[in-house]
């Protein structure tokens, strides 16, 4: 522990964690209460046992759009018992060392995941910032925005626009002293000073007169229940430690425990949903602004949450003057930057954008679980073409036709081979240089059958390869492994 540095990078953090807290608990149909409940168990839970000493758990904007829907689908009570579950089942990957095998989803579709949320996330606000109520569906949400503008609030909508504008501004200003002020703090502060100035009416946060546990209930469909506890248990899992990889490169300290820091956030789950807490992950804006206070230690984050749980005891009146449409206009700009143009430029020169962009439509059109399975699908198939491609040229060498067939030969690429062999002229004479660095049997099979059914034509078909010898170690009954 080193007070010095972590006492003022915890004021730093909770006053980013605050506003942030508050909103990702409205634009989760949650209790308002909910998100600074998991934010206090984010801090204080997950920090004192984490194993990646400078991550700051909490609420996640990337876990919105998955809270919404089940708490429309579940309801409060029992979302509360699928967020503790999870935590439980975040315990077991840990215990059993599993954290590795999450991040061997692709970064597109990570990527495209958060892109999706984000949409769908400033979709859903900006009617809540014109005053109105969002629907479940962001495609619904979309095409209801026209006529919601004739209707808006014009007082909820200003203060949206203040604060939307006073975020994007703050980045830019010179003075670097006055930027290290969390933006998302000036923002809010801001928007509520000047909705109490001007007397407007509109909806504010509302925060429970005492502080009560929540009362869990068992689900009635049990089918849904186990699909949204596992749900949230890999996606959180995923967020997680995707931050704390990138978390670690912002710094030079210790690096990252992957399996303690997925125990960790299990117990932080388990605890924030028998509190009656949203969901927490590992935030990268918290975190980095963590790291940018000079924290040293994974105290900053623990006293983080002791400031969050100390300002709903004694702060409350003050969080209770703050206006919906300002925290609705903070989520439309934290929903917005998380489509990074910047990832989506390096997918494209990786020749990765396919998945992304799929990923994208899934989770906005569909459900985040079928965006995700529709990116990863679509990630396999790209790595199986990748690893499948072979180049087959056929060169007229007198009377002899030569067949060359270079790169990997799989099943994958049987299709193209067959196509061009068949096109060779029956009882022609061919020579195929066969240099692969791979055959599978579905392609040995292929090129085989191809040589016995040629030879059946009259003609004659020679089949030279490399020192690596596939093909004839296959024709021998005994095929190579690598």
């Amino acid at each position: 522990m080193n007070l010095r540095k972590d006492l003022p990078a915890s004021i730093v953090v909770f006053l980013v964690a605050v506003p942030l807290s508050l909103g990702i608990a409205l634009a989760s149909g949650a209790p308002i209460i909910a998100g600074l409940i998991g934010a206090a168990v984010g801090g204080i839970v997950t920090g004192l046992l984490a194993g990646s000493p400078l991550q700051v758990s909490g609420p996640a904007a990337g876990l919105t759009v998955v809270v919404f829907g089940m708490v429309q689908q579940l309801g409060w009570e029992v979302m509360c018992l699928a967020t503790a579950c999870a935590g439980a089942v975040q315990l077991l990957m840990g215990w059993f060392k599993v954290a590795r095998g999450a991040l061997l989803i692709a970064p597109s579709v990570v990527h495209g995941m958060l892109a999706g949320i984000g949409i769908s996330i400033a979709l859903a606000q900006l009617h809540v910032m014109l005053g109105g109520s969002p629907d479940s569906s962001p495609v619904r949400n979309l095409v209801a925005l026209p006529a919601k503008l004739g209707v808006m609030n014009l007082q909820a909508a200003l203060l949206g626009a203040l604060t939307i504008a006073i975020l994007v501004l703050w980045k830019r200003l010179p003075w670097a002293s006055v930027r290290a002020v969390p933006g998302a703090l000036v923002a809010v502060l801001s928007g509520t000073l000047v909705s109490l100035v001007a007397r407007m009416d509109v909806k504010r946060v509302d925060l429970p007169e005492v502080l009560e546990f929540v009362q869990l209930r068992l689900p009635l469909d049990w089918g849904v229940f186990l699909m949204a506890v596992l749900t949230l248990a890999v996606v959180a899992s995923v967020e997680s430690l995707l931050c704390a990889v990138a978390t670690d490169k912002l710094h030079s300290g210790p690096r990252s425990d992957l399996d303690k820091e997925l125990t960790a956030q299990g117990a932080g789950n388990l605890a924030s949903g028998l509190l009656g807490g949203l969901p927490v992950t590992g935030v990268i804006v918290r975190s980095s602004a963590n790291i940018a206070a000079a924290a040293a230690s994974r105290w900053s984050a623990v006293f983080h949450g002791v400031w969050v749980l100390l300002s709903v005891l004694f702060l409350s009146a003050y969080i209770e003057t703050i206006p919906l449409a300002v925290l609705a206009g903070l989520l439309v700009h934290v929903g917005v930057n998380l489509v990074n143009l910047r990832h989506v430029r390096d997918l494209a020169v990786h020749n990765e954008a396919r998945a992304y962009w799929v990923t994208v439509a899934g989770v906005t059109c569909i459900n985040l679980l079928a965006g995700v399975g529709l990116g990863v699908a679509v990630s396999v198939l790209s790595s199986i073409r990748r690893l499948s491609q072979c180049r087959i040229s056929v060169t007229d060498r007198g009377d002899v036709k030569d067949v060359k067939i270079r790169g990997t030969l799989t099943f994958a690429a049987v299709p193209t081979l067959s196509a061009e062999l068949s096109r060779l002229p029956a009882g022609s004479v061919v020579e195929v240089d066969l240099d692969v660095d791979y055959l599978d049997h579905a392609a040995f099979d292929a090129l085989r059958s191809w040589s016995q059914n040629h030879g059946l034509t009259g003609g004659r078909a020679a089949i030279r390869e490399s020192d690596a010898g596939w093909y004839a170690c296959a024709a021998e009954g005994r095929p190579r492994s690598r």
